[in-house]
């Protein structure tokens, strides 16, 4: 997202000023957000534009050597596994199906999730609950965790009912800009890393639920 912004820009732009966005309500969405940012520094480049430019440096020349090959899969997949056996898994990204099952297939994580509800099954994405509710699929929301690092997931989990756990890495730009935010928001509590899940549900009472994790 920084290299599309200087792209039209020119400026020089901060993963500190990206998390400030990121702060803000509204913006899950990779290409609205580089758009707004964009048109804030003088462009005047449109959505169509932009979200091509991004694209074209998110997957590289003829779609390979992009930095979607350099996005590291965060959860401990012996983790996960272990996860998967006692609660059912499900994703709610605002990602579009390219990209998650892209990651997915490079990072072998697919058999582990139920359900998956992309930004292209929902006619309204987050901040809005409607992909949660999917993957709840007529369950009790209070029966869910729901794993997010930005505002939109904390909104989201919010207007579903569902019970949400924040992940902001320590000593990191997007803890000090988020952090009370999500806990106004109702968290129930800022993990450092997602893979101190485990430890933070032995102190929950046992209870069978539906999980959510993001690629990015």
């Amino acid at each position: 997202m920084l290299d599309t912004v200087k792209f039209f820009t020119g400026k020089r732009v901060t993963h500190k000023q990206l998390h400030e966005w990121k702060n803000r309500p509204g913006f899950n969405d990779d290409w609205k957000l580089s758009t707004a940012w964009v048109q804030s520094l003088g462009g005047k480049q449109q959505y169509d534009e932009i979200k091509q430019k991004f694209l074209e440096i998110y997957w590289g020349a003829n779609g390979r050597d992009g930095y979607v090959d350099r996005e590291k899969w965060l959860f401990s997949v012996p983790a996960l596994r272990r996860l998967a056996q006692k609660a059912e898994l499900g994703i709610f990204t605002g990602r579009v199906w390219q990209e998650m099952n892209h990651t997915l297939d490079r990072c072998k994580t697919r058999e582990f999730f139920r359900s998956i509800v992309t930004a292209e099954d929902v006619s309204r994405t987050k901040p809005d609950p409607e992909g949660l509710l999917k993957v709840l699929n007529g369950r009790p929301a209070q029966s869910a965790i729901y794993l997010g690092d930005n505002v939109d997931d904390a909104l989201a989990a919010k207007a579903a009912g569902v019970p949400f756990v924040g992940i902001l890495r320590r000593r990191s730009d997007e803890r000090r800009e988020r952090i009370d935010t999500l806990r106004e928001l109702g968290a129930l509590t800022i993990l450092g890393d997602v893979n101190e899940l485990e430890d933070w549900l032995r102190t929950r009472k046992p209870g069978r639920s539906r999980g959510k994790v993001r690629g990015k």
